[in-house]
């Protein structure tokens, strides 16, 4: 399919962009702020679909308005239903086309010759009107105030709040493309007014407060719960604000004579993820849990895993090493050990289901007895 995408070098254009240009068999046509209407014109009767995109949000003159968002869509749809082939058509609008405003009355107005587009030539229009849209990409101090947030926030720069308790509604840009190809894959008759889902809502305060969190999780190790939802795609679009000297930072480690220690990442809920390193013949651990649980992963070397069962002093051994990743699991009311058993530096990754907790540690010292039973 060939799509021809208007403000295709805007922050939802290269996210459009880019996501169509990875489904084979599509050739995408852009066009953008320095490209000429002529040539807009004549690309049009080429195309087997238009995503417009293109439009002005902020100005000082109320006219700009008119002239790119209701002017270009004339243009655009004067075009369409010239062309035998009835070319579908979506077009990004704004929930502020209910707002009696320049900018609102612009895209309303844009809505109506789209719509008349597929009334009166037969075209397939979609029409979305979006609230805020965040993710990577956005322009700060334009795009979206998640955009400036991120920014300000990965740049060590302060974040200005005149209404903290103001809640503005949002929707992720991978969100509006799904919907956006979805569509295309799927087109209809006539004009549908669509919404992306899902949309979410957050105050500006608490907006502030999560970004926040993410920048200080570097620190504490503390990740926030960033597997669903808002706060997944939040944590996305701060990543991608990172400047390019903080794609890396350091971690605590410690060292002694039996090897390394590093804690890599803890949860809030699902415990904490480290390494540690043993060098040939040293033993760690001799501890043992009442409700603690963790899981082992031999990544390099050859281990012997010891236990022994406090009630009882049933014993058991395992062994494991690099040649075939195995996760033994420490189990409560057992002590445990592991001893380096080959001739190299042993390194292991670590699962525990809690973060350690100094002031309730739940490890207690008692040795496994090194001879097998």
């Amino acid at each position: 399919m060939k799509i021809l995408v208007t403000g295709s070098y805007g922050f939802i254009g290269k996210n459009v962009c880019l996501r169509l240009m990875e489904q084979p068999g599509n050739t995408v046509i852009t066009f953008g702020r320095k490209d000429s209407v002529d040539l807009l014109k004549s690309t049009l009767t080429d195309v087997d679909a238009v995503i417009h995109l293109a439009g002005e949000n902020r100005h000082d003159n109320p006219e700009v308005f008119k002239k790119v968002n209701t002017g270009l869509t004339e243009v655009i749809c004067h075009e369409l239903s010239k062309v035998s082939r009835k070319i579908p058509l979506i077009l990004a609008s704004s929930t502020q086309a209910s707002i009696d405003n320049p900018y609102g009355l612009s895209k309303l107005a844009a809505e109506k010759i789209s719509e008349n587009l597929s009334v009166t030539n037969g075209n397939p229009v979609a029409i979305y009107r979006l609230p805020g849209v965040f993710g990577k990409w956005g322009k700060p101090h334009y795009n979206s105030v998640v955009a400036t947030f991120c920014y300000n926030i990965a740049n060590e720069m302060p974040v200005r709040i005149n209404d903290p308790s103001r809640v503005i509604d949002l929707v992720y840009v991978e969100d509006v493309v799904d919907s956006f190809i979805g569509w295309l894959n799927k087109i209809g008759f006539g004009c549908q007014r669509l919404n992306v889902a899902p949309q979410y809502s957050i105050s500006l305060k608490s907006l502030a407060e999560q970004i926040v969190a993410f920048k200080n999780c570097r620190t504490s190790l503390v990740s926030e719960n960033v597997g669903a939802g808002l706060v997944r795609a939040l944590y996305s679009t701060y990543v991608s604000y990172l400047p390019k000297e903080k794609f890396v930072y350091d971690l605590p480690m410690h060292a002694d004579s039996r090897g390394l220690f590093v804690e890599m990442l803890k949860t809030k809920e699902s415990g904490q993820f480290s390494f540690f390193t043993a060098y040939p013949g040293i033993t760690r651990g001799g501890h043992y849990h009442h409700t603690k649980t963790e899981k082992f992963l031999v990544v390099k070397g050859k281990a012997r895993f010891g236990f022994r069962r406090m009630d009882t002093d049933e014993k058991n051994y395992l062994y494991t090493s690099e040649d075939k990743p195995q996760v033994v699991e420490s189990v409560p009311g057992w002590t445990h050990d592991i001893t380096n058993i080959g001739s190299t530096e042993m390194i292991v990754m670590l699962w525990a289901n809690e973060i350690f907790d100094r002031d309730n540690p739940d490890t207690i010292e008692c040795k496994v007895e090194n001879e097998e039973a």
